[in-house]
């Protein structure tokens, strides 16, 4: 039995954990819960589960919590605050931690995690993308840490890829991302003038949480995702490629030097990767459906267009101009989709947030977590007045 702490429990990532883990109950305890402001919903799991911690991030809603805890008489210890989640992460019973805390605060419990040689499934893609060099620094410098992705494509990804790959680089001429293109891939750039909220969280194959279907829509999650690649796979810009594949069946693929190119395919269900992750080197049920190849009617494939979705091309050019400058297009990102969900902006103001924030912070870099989150509140203050 493996101790495991799930962060953003009750997240569309953490029901799919727990999902995944009523499948494999002999194999997985809940060791702790966390959850952001979804108080009931935290409660709810924490009857079905009976974990030995909750914990709420707002602390606001900490007594609500411990009330509730208390009237149904369970054992579980209620904790609240950032610093909590960073502490149980860290704690000697717990074998596996679940990071899908959505955004930037996913960073400090998954460095934490590591640096206490953690098995850690990566389902934040924010963590890497603005604090990379520290993540997999607190990897290799844990010889027990593990950092296992959780993203469909970087899983599919580290399926394709041959065993101790960071060894066998030379094998591999160029890792290919690829992408949905969300709801609105067939739409002109001036019909996306005017597209509400409403319309960009309706994902066309995925189940997700608002925030990252906005990402997947403006096509910013593809960016977040190359960055994520770059860290994970240690691998150059220029040997990872985006594809639009409108049908999500083929996650990701990975081309050899010979003209080899292994795909991972399935049907788009998160469960799959995370029962992986979860189980790996081995594999565990996933209660996903089989993939039916004579009910697909077609494969399709196509360029990514970066004049329509221009998060894309911000996320090549942050990459490109390396120090701090992913994690300022984060930071930047997080705050305009934020407004954008609120109907306070439009659609393409969401890249030019981006945008300006990219040229007022073009010089900053960071060399620890505390410079990661200093920049990251800068950041965010900026691109707030830009709203404003």
């Amino acid at each position: 039995m493996q101790n495991i702490v799930i962060l953003g429990s009750t997240g569309s990532i953490g029901k799919s954990t727990l999902n995944v883990i009523d499948l494999n109950l002999d194999k997985y305890t809940i060791y702790a819960l966390v959850a952001n402001n979804d108080v009931e919903g935290l409660f709810n799991q924490c009857i079905k589960y009976k974990p030995k911690y909750a914990i709420i991030a707002n602390t606001d809603k900490y007594a609500q919590l411990c009330q509730l805890i208390k009237d149904s008489r369970l054992n579980t210890q209620v904790l609240a605050g950032d610093l909590a989640i960073a502490e149980i992460v860290g704690h000697e019973d717990v074998d596996i931690v679940m990071s899908a805390i959505v955004g930037s605060k996913g960073l400090l419990p998954t460095y934490k995690a590591l640096q206490h040689g953690k098995k850690v499934l990566l389902a934040n893609k924010e963590s890497l993308v603005a604090g990379g060099k520290l993540i997999m620094d607190a990897r290799k410098n844990h010889p027990q840490a593990m950092l296992l992705p959780v993203d469909s494509e970087h899983n599919a990804i580290f399926q394709c890829l041959p065993e101790n790959y960071l060894v066998n680089k030379t094998q591999i001429n160029k890792i290919i991302l690829t992408a949905s293109g969300g709801p609105f891939r067939c739409y002109t750039r001036e019909q996306l003038i005017n597209i509400s909220s409403k319309e960009a969280i309706k994902h066309p194959n995925w189940s997700m949480g608002r925030k990252i279907s906005v990402d997947s829509s403006t096509l910013m999650n593809k960016g977040l995702e190359l960055i994520e690649a770059y860290w994970l796979f240690d691998i150059p810009l220029d040997k990872i490629d985006v594809i639009i594949h409108p049908q999500s069946i083929i996650h990701s693929m990975v081309e050899y030097i010979d003209g080899s190119i292994l795909a991972q395919m399935s049907t788009p269900d998160m469960q799959i990767p995370i029962a992986y992750s979860l189980a790996y080197p081995n594999r565990i049920k996933s209660g996903s459906k089989s993939l039916d190849f004579t009910s697909l009617s077609n494969l399709s494939f196509e360029k990514p267009d970066l004049d329509k979705f221009p998060c894309l091309r911000l996320a090549i050019e942050s990459l490109q101009h390396g120090k701090a400058m992913p994690l300022i297009l984060n930071a930047a990102n997080e705050i305009a989709v934020d407004a954008f969900l609120q109907d306070n902006i439009g659609f393409y103001d969401i890249n030019r947030i981006v945008e300006k924030a990219m040229q007022q912070f073009n010089n900053y870099d960071y060399n620890s977590v505390d410079d990661v989150l200093q920049i990251d509140h800068e950041v965010r203050r900026f691109s707030q007045t830009l709203i404003q």
